[in-house]
């Protein structure tokens, strides 16, 4: 009797132990996977910055002296489509092979940022075409619709900025800077704004891409 209870609090013992040690190997993969998103995290706004910057930069370029208004040449719609995919699609190589072997609530937490930001997007965009068959002028529709980029990822950013942790500072400071400019911008006009978003969105996440990492050990 006492060597079956034996061999029963020995097999209990390994499986605790294997059971603590497949949390420290979780623990320090995620540990691992916050360090490399934060070093990467500059390359992500570098991503994001220039396709803001060549993305508004060259619809503004091709509706300069527009008058009257009439939008972005077709080709620089789908300028900055084609960047926002490249762009997509190499953030989302950057994230997965810093966030390698760790799921869980880490996984969440990336899966409800992403699902944020597009549905937000589809929000405003949703908003934007009702705008439009309410019968408000073109100009008007343009405003709105080229502030949906800054404005549904500035929300989220902000949002997001709130962790259980500690306060992300330089993400909310860049949430706050992007919803600055797309409210700002607007007063300016929709040929303008263009160039406000260029300028002030795609530089101000440029300046975050060089900044962030000193903010950081700040």
């Amino acid at each position: 009797m006492n060597e079956e209870s034996g061999l029963d609090t020995g097999a209990g013992g390994t499986a605790g132990m294997d059971a603590r040690n497949a949390m420290v190997i979780v623990r320090d993969a995620q540990q691992r996977a916050q360090r490399e998103l934060r070093v990467r995290r500059p390359v992500l706004f570098l991503i994001w910055g220039l396709v803001v910057l060549v993305g508004y930069g060259a619809m503004w370029l091709s509706v300069r002296g527009q008058r009257p208004y009439h939008g972005p040449a077709w080709e620089t719609l789908l300028l900055a489509f084609l960047l926002f995919l490249a762009a997509a699609g190499a953030s989302a190589n950057v994230v997965d092979w810093a966030a390698s072997g760790v799921g869980g609530r880490s996984e969440w937490r990336r899966g409800i940022f992403v699902l944020s930001l597009a549905a937000g997007f589809a929000a405003l965009e949703i908003e934007k075409q009702a705008l439009w068959h309410a019968g408000a002028s073109r100009p008007v529709v343009a405003l709105f619709g080229q502030a949906i980029p800054l404005l549904a990822a500035g929300l989220v950013f902000v949002v997001s900025s709130a962790s259980p942790a500690r306060l992300d500072w330089p993400r909310l400071a860049l949430g706050l800077w992007l919803l600055a400019v797309a409210a700002s911008g607007a007063w300016t006009g929709p040929v303008a704004n263009l160039a406000v978003c260029a300028l002030a969105g795609g530089g101000g996440i440029l300046l975050m891409a060089a900044i962030e990492p000193r903010l950081r050990r700040a």
